[in-house]
């Protein structure tokens, strides 16, 4: 499995989602700002999480985007791989010499396997559960609520 900054701000903004989830659609301009993710970046993960049908988006006034499936059945593996480019769930290793597998191919294509199998093993729902990321989120959900409460432009 091929392990990327990509994957990194995917599983994020989907732990973002999930840990909001009870609060309606969620904007991607709130998830950059508590994430520090660029929102342009997250328009092109939430297009491909959108196609990989993770995801769906809200229109209108209140909308924004939820998970598409309850959050104790999208594990880690599954927003990785929906945002790889190759779509290849254990890539990342090639292992060809000349054409010929190399030396070590079936050692990085073991490890590739192990890790696959230990992100899809981790549901969304099961990092929302950490106490460390709760107290985190409720930190966030504060910041973002204050936002909205005192806009200094209104001054």
């Amino acid at each position: 499995m091929k392990l990327s900054t990509k994957g990194r701000y995917a599983v994020t903004a989907m732990l973002d989602l999930a840990l909001h989830e009870n609060r309606g659609p969620v904007i991607l301009a709130d998830i950059s700002q508590g994430q520090g993710i660029s929102l342009s970046y997250l328009e092109q993960l939430f297009a491909r999480l959108r196609r990989a049908r993770l995801v769906t988006g809200v229109r209108g006034p209140g909308g924004g985007y939820r998970l598409a499936r309850p959050a104790q059945v999208i594990t880690v593996a599954d927003v990785i791989v929906a945002v790889d480019d190759n779509g290849d769930a254990l890539g990342g290793y090639e292992g060809k010499l000349n054409g010929a597998h190399c030396l070590t191919h079936d050692l990085w294509s073991e490890l590739s396997a192990q890790i696959y199998d230990f992100l899809n093993g981790i549901t969304l729902a099961d990092l929302a559960s950490e106490s460390s990321i709760r107290v985190l989120a409720r930190t966030e959900t504060a910041q973002r609520t204050s936002d909205v409460l005192f806009d200094p432009q209104e001054c």
